[in-house]
C-alpha cells in the first residue's frame, strides 16, 4: 500500500481538528445525556465507515475490508474498555459531569500511545518475522484467559497503581471541578480526577497490548492500523455515555470478545505459515461473533432497564464547596518580582 507523506500529514491534521471541535463542544462541564451521545456516537461511526469507504474505493477492496475487519476489532475491544471505565468512574463517584474530561484527556493520551506502539509493532514485524509467533501466542493466551474470566469483575480498591499514586502523590480529598492540580497553602496537590485519568490511561495500555496484535493479525499496514485505531478511539467517549448503564446486559460479550481474539490468534498462526486466510472471510467470522454475542445478549436480558453501575456506601472523595475552590491559589504562581533597593 502506497501511502504518500502528505496523506498521513492530512489524516494527523484532520484527527485533531476533530479533537478540538470535540473540546470546543464539551468545553463547560456538563452531563451528557443518552440522546447527546447517541448523536456523537452515530457522527464517529460515520466518520469512520466514511472513511473506510474511502479507503476501499481508492486502494481496492482487499484493503478496504482490512480496514474495516480492524475497526470492528478495536470498536469491539473498545467496549470492554468503556465497561472497565465504568466501574472506575462509579468507585471513585466521579461527578457525570465531569467524566467526559477525563474521558477526553484519556483518548488524547492512548492516539499518543497507539502510535507509539503500532509504530514498534510495525518496526519488529519488518525486521523480527518471527515475532508474529509471539503476537500470536499473546492473543491465543489472552482469549483464553479471558474465557475463563468472564465472570471476573475489575476492583479499582485492588489496584497497586492506585495504591502507589495515593502514597507518593499528594493529594486533595475532594474534587475541584474539572481540575487535575490544585494549589492549597503554597502546595502543588493532585485532585481524585487526576488519580482516575491516571487509572483511565493505565487501561488503555493493558488493552492495547491486546488490540494491536489483534488489528495487526487482519492486516500488515500501519496506514490502516494506525487509521482504524485512530477512528475507533474518536468515537469512544460516546460510547461511553451511550453503554456506560447497559454493562449489565452485554453478558455474552466478553465471551465474543475471547472468541475473536482466539480466531485472529488463529489466523495470524495460519498467515506465518504461508496459509493465507482470505481477509472476505476473517470480516465475515469477527462481525458474526460479535453480532451472536450481543444479539444473544440482549435476547437474555430483554425487559432489562439502564442501571448504573454500583458505587460504593461510601463515596473516597467528596466535591470541594465553591468557597473552597474560590479560595484555591493559582497552579502556575508568578514569580515575586524583586523588591526594590533603597
Amino acid at each position: 500500500m502506497d501511502v504518500p507523506l502528505w496523506l498521513w500529514f492530512a489524516v494527523l491534521a484532520g484527527i485533531g481538528a476533530m479533537l478540538a471541535l470535540d473540546l470546543v463542544a464539551h468545553r463547560r462541564a456538563h452531563v451528557i445525556g443518552v440522546r447527546e451521545a447517541l448523536g456523537w456516537s452515530a457522527a464517529w461511526v460515520a466518520i469512520g465507515v466514511a472513511f473506510g469507504a474511502w479507503i476501499w474505493s481508492a486502494y481496492g477492496a482487499d484493503l478496504g475490508q482490512q480496514y474495516f475487519a480492524g475497526y470492528l476489532i478495536e470498536k469491539s475491544l473498545a467496549v470492554d474498555n468503556v465497561f472497565v471505565w465504568a466501574v472506575v468512574f462509579s468507585f471513585f463517584a466521579v461527578p457525570r459531569e465531569l467524566q467526559h474530561r477525563v474521558l477526553f484527556l484519556g483518548v488524547v493520551g492512548a492516539l499518543v500511545l497507539r502510535g507509539a506502539f503500532i509504530a514498534a509493532g510495525a518496526f519488529l514485524i519488518a525486521t523480527f518475522g518471527w515475532v508474529l509467533y509471539l503476537f500470536a501466542a499473546l492473543l491465543l493466551w489472552t482469549g483464553w484467559r479471558m474465557l475463563r474470566q468472564r465472570d471476573a469483575h475489575v476492583d479499582p480498591s485492588r489496584s497497586r497503581l492506585l495504591r502507589a499514586f495515593r502514597r507518593h502523590v499528594p493529594m486533595t480529598d475532594a474534587f475541584h471541578g474539572q481540575r487535575l492540580l490544585v494549589r492549597r497553602n503554597g502546595v502543588l496537590l493532585a485532585t481524585p480526577l487526576l488519580a482516575v485519568l491516571v487509572l483511565v490511561e493505565a487501561s488503555d495500555v493493558v488493552f492495547a497490548v491486546d488490540s494491536i496484535p489483534a488489528i495487526f493479525a487482519v492486516t500488515d499496514e500501519p496506514f490502516l492500523v494506525f487509521t482504524a485505531n485512530a477512528f475507533a478511539l474518536l468515537g469512544l467517549r460516546a460510547m461511553y455515555f451511550l453503554l456506560a448503564d447497559l454493562i449489565h446486559r452485554f453478558v455474552y460479550l466478553k465471551t465474543g470478545l475471547a472468541l475473536v481474539l482466539i480466531w485472529v490468534g488463529v489466523k495470524m498462526t495460519l498467515k506465518v505459515d504461508l496459509l493465507y486466510v482470505p481477509t472476505t472471510l476473517s470480516l465475515a467470522v469477527i462481525a458474526t461473533i460479535l453480532a451472536v454475542s450481543v444479539g444473544l445478549s440482549l435476547r437474555a436480558t430483554r425487559g432489562q432497564g439502564r442501571r448504573a453501575a454500583p458505587a460504593p456506601a461510601t463515596p473516597p472523595f467528596r466535591v470541594a464547596t465553591p468557597e473552597e475552590i474560590a479560595s484555591l491559589e493559582p497552579v502556575w504562581r508568578r514569580r515575586r518580582e524583586p523588591e526594590p533597593t533603597a
